[in-house]
């Protein structure tokens, strides 16, 4: 049973989303897993096996519990029975409390799509008449999360929940980095991106401090609830 299972289209996207809430929580000594849905292979720059390499450069940065790959294809998986079924073996492999993922409308057509594929995939992985196996070839019991929030990513979005990441933003900015070949190098020979510019790192910070502020602290991550929350008390709010 791990604390955290963070969703994510591509390698980088739980970066760029959440990865000052994923180094806050491993700091507290929580499991936290990354399951990347595809290797980003359509992007402009680098190669599906790079961001391989890359992605696991940012778990360490992150000290992640561990950090998957499930091979979709980029640009065209689908929220179907094949991809809910094999979300829902890793659910149940995992065993999270809580699930991030993908914003539920964004730029990028896959982050909605993974969106929907993750919500559906937590919910039917509670129902024991679903059968998934493990790799050893036994049945998994089925598990639901408690709760699961999406992230957000390019399209400004108001949150429901502001995570004060101000400590850990410095980290957040390395992980991101890990991935060299995305982001911007003044030495890549590559063609131009829509991220590769230093003009979108300034972007990632400036939302960051954008969501910082409104919960009075430098620098913050927004959260978009899937269900109600429910508290024990109003004390409970920090701010």
């Amino acid at each position: 049973m791990i604390d955290l299972l963070v969703f994510a289209a591509h390698p980088d996207d739980a970066e760029l989303g959440c990865a000052g809430t994923i180094a806050k929580e491993t700091a507290k000594g929580k499991k936290v897993v990354i399951v990347d849905l595809t290797q980003g292979e359509l992007g402009t720059r680098g190669s599906g096996p790079l961001r391989l390499q890359e992605a696991q450069a940012a778990a360490k940065v992150l000290h992640l519990y561990a950090r998957e790959n499930m091979g979709f294809r980029d640009g065209f998986f689908r929220n179907d029975e094949e991809h809910q079924l094999a979300l829902i073996s890793v659910i149940r492999k995992y065993r999270p409390q809580m699930v991030l993922m993908n914003a539920p409308e964004d730029r990028h057509p896959d982050h909605g799509r993974a969106s929907d594929l993750c919500t559906q995939a937590c919910f039917l992985s509670g129902l024991r008449r679903i059968e998934t196996k493990d790799e050893n070839g036994q049945i998994q019991e089925p598990w639901r999360p408690k709760n699961a929030f999406h992230y957000i990513q390019d399209r400004f979005l108001f949150p429901d929940v502001v995570v004060d990441v101000s400590d850990f933003w410095e980290i957040k900015k390395q992980s991101i980095m890990a991935f060299r070949s995305q982001f911007f190098d003044p030495t890549s020979t590559e063609p131009n991106s829509y991220i590769s510019s230093p003009e979108f790192l300034e972007f990632i910070n400036s939302r960051g401090s954008e969501y910082g502020h409104q919960i009075g602290v430098k620098y913050g991550e927004g959260f978009i609830r899937s269900k109600m929350l429910g508290v024990d008390s109003l004390f409970d709010f920090i701010s």
